[in-house]
């Protein structure tokens, strides 16, 4: 059993770093027609012109906005579930909610698009433009994301404030403290790294998503002026543009690159949730 375990642990140690270098050397043949200034800091993206751009401003920032924009709307509706159902809601109650907050996370991305789609967008586009096909941009798929990551950091941040020590919030309120200053200045802060971790998690997969956004962003290779513009993230513009590609072109190695980017992207949330598990350990 030892060999087998071992053998399994160099295996997939393998295959991902095997992954990362086949992206990472196709990608860097991108540079051997684009240079790095165009392909990080130009905004225009026409691959098939006659004079092709490869400038991958527009996806590198609405990627950032959008995850952003979704933990913003995410975390304080999480936090506040973790707390009620960790603190405040009776055991019957628990029981019932936590399976369901959990069942989010077996629906698949598609339905949320779908859902997205038809009623979000049109609802934006009636709201803001007067118009119900005009509703695509980062807001709609911020609010989809926020669904989709909102059952990860609720669940990782219930977990943190449940095991948290009973004399803890014992000595609080001990102390005089009511329910409220306890949970505020006492638990949360204790159970800090446990919700920092729950955040990072859900940020990993709002920047990895792919067709929730991809039916509800619009895809327009621009750099969104406001909320309600259309654009285009990387893992959408992989996603559009594969297809029509050759292997080994430019456009092709171009968006190996942007494959590159979302794996150092990944590489640093899973840095940041170590680090905030070793300094939750050094404590």
């Amino acid at each position: 059993m030892r060999v087998l375990f071992t053998g399994s642990a160099i295996l997939v140690s393998v295959v991902i770093f095997s992954i990362i270098l086949f992206v990472g050397f196709q990608g860097s043949k991108t540079f051997r027609d684009v240079s790095v200034a165009e392909f990080f800091f130009s905004s225009k993206w026409s691959p098939s012109a006659d004079s092709p751009s490869f400038g991958a401003l527009p996806f590198l920032y609405s990627t950032l906005l959008l995850a952003g924009l979704s933990i913003l709307l995410a975390v304080p509706l999480a936090l506040s579930g973790a707390v009620f159902m960790a603190k405040i809601a009776p055991r019957w109650m628990r029981e019932i909610m936590r399976p369901a907050a959990d069942l989010f996370v077996g629906i698949p991305s598609v339905v949320y698009g779908l859902i997205g789609l038809t009623v979000i967008v049109p609802f934006l586009g009636r709201v803001f433009h007067g118009s119900s096909s005009a509703g695509y941009g980062i807001l709609p798929a911020a609010i989809v994301l926020a669904v989709m990551i909102l059952p990860t950091i609720l669940s990782v941040s219930e977990d943190a404030l449940r095991s948290l020590p009973g004399p803890l919030q014992e000595a609080s309120l001990a102390l005089g403290a009511t329910r409220w200053q306890t949970i505020w200045r006492v638990l949360l802060p204790a159970a800090r790294p446990g919700i920092l971790t729950g955040v990072i998690l859900g940020m990993g997969r709002a920047i990895g998503e792919t067709m929730a956004v991809f039916m509800v962003i619009g895809n327009a290779p621009v750099v969104p002026k406001s909320l309600l513009d259309s654009t285009t993230v990387l893992t959408t513009a992989i996603v559009k543009d594969m297809a029509n590609t050759f292997f080994n072109t430019t456009w092709n190695n171009a968006l190996y690159l942007m494959a590159l980017v979302l794996l150092l992207l990944s590489l640093v949330l899973i840095l940041l949730i170590r680090f905030v598990a070793g300094r939750s350990e050094g404590k």
